[in-house]
């Protein structure tokens, strides 16, 4: 039975990647396989989580981990640890933070609406700018909890780097949490942000990774992550509400172990393969421009075709392309980079971007056809 027919909703063609908005990843059938057969038995959830964080941790190789309910459920848990700790009163008062250290020093240039989960378990930012001596006296206040750091494409105003952002906060007694929700890969990011000091570092499990959509992974200090345990699910906390149930647990388990199995060079040959084929299509249409693109920063290293073009030589906006494409058949997202949606990024213009690793062999064609015939207005 097709259960999006039933429901009267019809599938996409995704070439917009992992994006939320287009429901993240297609989940792998092992990970499939291990969710069906995590759902025929009941399991104490203490237990589980304990085990398929030790498991994955030791496969990692970080010092803990934390299976939770997706990325910004991750932020709201590091957050939380940061301010309540192991201490069950304080989870219980949670997001009221009399008498806590509540505030998170960010820097303006990661500073972005995913943030909101931070302030959900009652956090709240101090921004600084890019500069040292700002966050050394920031670090000073009492009130501090946390550093909070991002990494992401869409963060491409200055910072200061990782490395010397932690070195300093820890010489405050102040942890640093990482939100790096889409920055693999490469595989060793899993890893790097940790070494390179951060305390807790939150990936999504559904982009990928190919987990379950309503999962994410905590990783970095063992007294931290089990602060993040104790204000998860199924505990009376802030992380109630973010519910990662039996069934995505084990199929985070299950992806990371295949992720970390994976031949990574094989899928980077394949996307790129499938970009070279949409920029051969579109690479002739006149007042347009194709060309291979990576996303900006460390993490998420997957090419892409990004397409911009002259809306009023060929008499199509963007909005247009994008409306046209999903009302056609079959029907197709892109990512649109619209100024206005992105407005706390730093992009000069609009553009498309057509993502190879979110398409099924053949369909890169069918895309890159459909916007030429857009384009052309064949």
């Amino acid at each position: 039975m097709d259960v999006y027919s039933q429901l009267g909703v019809e599938p996409i063609i995704n070439a917009g990647g992992t994006l939320t908005t287009l429901g993240g990843t297609v989940i792998l059938p092992e990970v499939v396989e291990a969710m069906s057969a995590a759902s025929r038995s009941f399991v104490h959830m203490e237990e589980l989580h304990l085990a398929a964080g030790r498991h994955i941790a030791e496969r990692v190789g970080v010092e803990a981990a934390h299976v939770c309910a997706g990325a910004a459920a991750g932020i709201s848990l590091m957050a939380a640890a940061c301010m309540a700790g192991t201490d069950a009163e304080r989870i219980r008062r949670l997001p009221d933070t009399s008498g806590m250290q509540h505030k998170f020093v960010v820097q303006r240039a990661h500073r972005n609406p995913y943030d909101q989960a931070a302030r959900l378990a009652g956090g709240t930012f101090v921004e600084i700018d890019a500069d040292a001596d700002q966050l050394d006296e920031a670090l000073a206040d009492q009130e501090v909890a946390a550093v909070f750091y991002t990494s992401a494409w869409f963060l491409r105003g200055e910072a200061l780097p990782l490395e010397q952002v932690s070195n300093m906060a820890h010489a405050r007694g102040v942890p640093v949490i990482m939100d790096a929700a889409a920055e693999i890969p490469p595989v060793e990011n899993l890893w790097r942000f940790v070494k390179e000091g951060a305390d807790l570092v939150a990936f999504s499990g559904g982009k990928a990774l190919r987990g379950p959509q309503a999962s994410g992974l905590v990783l970095g200090r063992t007294d931290l992550i089990e602060a993040c345990r104790l204000n998860d699910n199924p505990n009376f906390s802030v992380g109630r509400p973010m519910k990662a149930g039996k069934e995505e647990i084990a199929g985070l388990v299950k992806a990371v172990d295949l992720y970390l199995a994976r031949d990574h060079r094989r899928d980077s040959l394949a996307w790129e393969q499938r970009v070279a084929r949409i920029m051969e299509i579109l690479s002739d249409v006149a007042h347009a421009r194709v060309w291979r693109q990576l996303p900006y920063g460390i993490g998420q290293q997957i090419p892409h075709a990004a397409l911009t073009w002259d809306e009023g030589a060929l008499g199509v906006t963007y909005q247009e392309m994008v409306q046209t494409l999903l009302q056609g058949q079959p029907r197709i997202a892109v990512q649109f980079i619209d100024l206005s949606s992105y407005d706390f990024a730093d992009f000069e213009a609009p553009q498309i971007r057509i993502h190879p690793h979110t398409l099924r062999e053949g369909e890169e064609v069918v895309v890159a056809e459909r916007v030429k015939a857009v384009l052309t207005g064949a």
